[in-house]
């Protein structure tokens, strides 16, 4: 089998304007970057934005593990089998962030025969999204420490600023850093850090803002800190919105691109699901719903943390209802769960896979508490026995979910068209859509909501660090917004360790962060970083070009 950068170079992709052609976009709504990459003018919204809503799919995956899963395959392929059945379709999925791609995960834009092209420039620099965000966020930064430089107007606690800088690389060494020494004229010394530029506010700003002009207001609306009496300090208050809006005015436009088999592709906004809300952008979504009468979307990780974040935070704030959700699993990873090795997957063990399927049942349980119908896709692997797919399909039936053996990565859209078929039948079934809390109740019932009923856990702790700060948010006024979990994708529980469905365990919150802008409070739990490390042998060194200009290592 071929590596998937030298699937996706042998690609014969159409020009750009084909594929906006499929979903009715005309020459004059593009903007081009080069022949295969477009944005979409925002005027195009206003000609479609009566018209109605197609099917809207959310694919969504168990807990990951080193086994792997394919949620990204498994949607592009998904909309591959749609494509080739005659549907007008569309995939949605979010933009790569360089840092995993250099780090563990070497690029995320699907697999095999599966994938969305032109796959290198999507993993790289893309259309410049990330690096707007940087920008803008590195520039309000800037601005904070210059305020205080001059004079301080605002009276900004050097000791209580919340704005970070960002880099779109995992560097450790970069986490907690010392700015401004070198003197009186080299500003003012104070510890700070960097963050991820995914994990930027500014980041869930750009998928969440419904366009430009709302997207400076929630730019202004950002906590930047805190004066020395404790009032909190908003972004608005330095006079810079109108040039950090400036900064977005190309990067809020959706980006088009296709996918091996010519499927329509939107790729936009790229928000972590592990530290933020992990799914593509607002405007890329709602554009898809007017143009394609089938939409396939994605969001991160297990259905714990992106499914969670998109069905209660991105669908509150957008007014989307998903017609049909799709869980993608393997086996292998289902025996993992089991608690089998890494090295054992390839042996039938019928009391792992038992084991293990709990974390799926979990998935499955928690989608049907939004009111929603659920398909199973497995992911097809040489291994895999009848014995073991028989099991996995009666124990998902019980439930009431379908099965469908998903063989995308290998045979692209046509490895999909079972799974096609089952998810058409999903989106006929009745559909109860609603939230797991209300948003007007408090901080600790929300978050104690979303840990017994989607992560199966008895309660939740705060510490007494975090116990301050949910008192100040209160008397601030920011406690009724939604909550944005940032959790270990590896299990259920804060704790990594703790594989398929665990039971008796409760959930730490360790620090809560006004993300006023975004419109939501993140509560950290666990050992979750914000800022990512590379792994001992990151995939940055597998990756190299020839003097043609021909890219190895990306996968």
């Amino acid at each position: 089998m071929k590596t998937d950068v030298e699937i996706a170079q042998e690609a014969q992709m159409r020009p750009i304007q084909e594929i906006a052609e499929k979903l009715g976009i005309s020459d004059d709504e593009l903007e081009l970057y080069g022949k295969y990459k477009a944005k979409v003018a925002l005027s195009a919204w206003e000609r479609v934005k009566e018209q109605p809503n197609g099917k809207l799919i959310l694919v969504t995956a168990i807990n990951p593990t080193p086994a792997g899963e394919g949620k990204t395959t498994t949607s592009v392929g998904l909309a591959d089998a749609f494509h080739r059945q005659g549907k007008k379709v569309a995939v949605a999925l979010r933009e790569p962030s360089l840092g995993p791609c250099f780090g563990l995960k070497g690029g995320a834009a699907g697999g095999g025969y599966a994938q969305v092209v032109p796959m290198e420039d999507i993993n790289l620099h893309f259309t410049g999204d990330f690096h707007a965000i940087t920008t803008a966020h590195n520039l309000l930064a800037a601005v904070i420490d210059n305020h205080i430089q001059q004079g301080n107007a605002l009276d900004i606690d050097v000791r209580r600023i919340t704005w970070k800088r960002v880099l779109d690389l995992n560097d450790r060494a970069l986490r907690h850093v010392v700015i401004g020494l070198g003197g009186k004229a080299h500003g003012t010394p104070r510890e700070t850090g960097f963050d991820i530029t995914v994990a930027s506010e500014m980041m869930a700003i750009l998928c969440l803002a419904k366009d430009l002009e709302d997207m400076k207001q929630r730019l202004g609306e950002i906590v930047i800190g805190y004066s020395r009496e404790g009032r909190a300090i908003r972004a608005k208050e330095l006079n810079v919105t109108g040039a950090l809006t400036l900064l977005f005015k190309d990067a809020i436009k959706p980006n088009l691109v296709q996918t091996l088999e010519g499927t329509p592709a939107f790729i936009h906004g790229g928000p972590f699901a592990n530290i933020a809300h992990g799914c593509n952008s607002v405007m890329a979504t709602k554009f898809a719903l007017k143009f394609a009468d089938y939409v396939v979307t994605e969001a991160g990780f297990g259905a714990d943390l992106g499914a969670e974040k998109f069905l209660d935070i991105k669908c509150r704030f957008a007014g989307l209802k998903p017609d049909a959700v799709v869980i993608v699993a393997t086996v292998r990873a289902l025996k993992m769960h089991g608690g089998l090795d890494k090295k054992e997957l390839g042996k039938v063990d019928m009391a792992a896979l038992e084991k293990g399927l709990a974390n799926l049942t979990k998935h499955i349980e928690n989608i049907q508490k939004f009111g929603l119908p659920a398909v199973v896709a497995i992911n097809a692997f040489p291994t895999d026995t009848k014995e073991e797919l028989d099991f996995v399909e009666k124990k998902c039936n019980e439930l009431g979910a379908e099965v469908a053996l998903s063989e995308v990565w290998a045979k692209g859209g046509e490895g999909g068209l079972e799974l096609a078929d089952k998810v058409v039948e999903a989106t006929k079934k009745p559909n109860d859509f609603h939230f797991i809390y209300d948003v007007n109740e408090s901080i600790p019932e929300k978050i104690e909501k979303i840990t017994k009923e989607i992560y199966g856990g008895d309660g939740v702790d705060f510490t007494p660090a975090a116990k301050k700060q949910l008192k100040e948010i209160e008397e601030l006024g920011f406690d009724k917004m939604p909550v944005c979990m940032a959790k270990t994708q590896y299990s259920l529980s804060d704790d990594a360790t703790k594989i398929g469905r665990p039971t008796g365990f409760r959930i730490t919150v360790k620090e809560l962060r006004i993300s006023a802008g975004a419109g939501f409070i993140v509560a950290l739990t666990g050992n979750i970083l914000t800022m990512p490390g590379l792994p001992k042998h990151p995939a940055a060194e597998n990756m190299d070009i020839d003097v043609n200009g021909k890219i190895t290592g990306l996968f």
